[in-house]
């Protein structure tokens, strides 16, 4: 499949700074929402509550991405057991 008709893996190949970016903001929301978990911020736990929900979701959509971009990297990297099994199927 070529990477012109598949919008989602151009946006995730092309677009991995957005993977790095998203794990970032993530990591720092995670960090503050657990700051303000301090019993001297306890006003702020809420907010602290919301920071780390938002936190670990932008995590995990920047692990998400960037499993994404692994997998299709190594999808077009032809390994010798890929290069075999091409060859295996070319014959039947």
């Amino acid at each position: 499949m070529d990477l012109q008709q598949n919008p989602v893996r151009v946006l995730v190949q092309d677009y991995g700074w957005v993977h790095l970016g998203l794990g970032l903001i993530g990591n720092i929301s995670f960090f503050i929402g657990s700051i303000l978990f301090l019993p001297s911020l306890e006003p702020w736990k809420t907010l602290g509550v919301w920071l780390f929900i938002l936190g670990a979701f932008l995590m995990m959509l920047g692990s998400l991405g960037r499993l994404l971009v692994d997998l299709w990297e190594e999808d077009a990297v032809p390994t010798p057991r890929r290069v075999r099994e091409r060859a295996f199927d070319a014959s039947s």
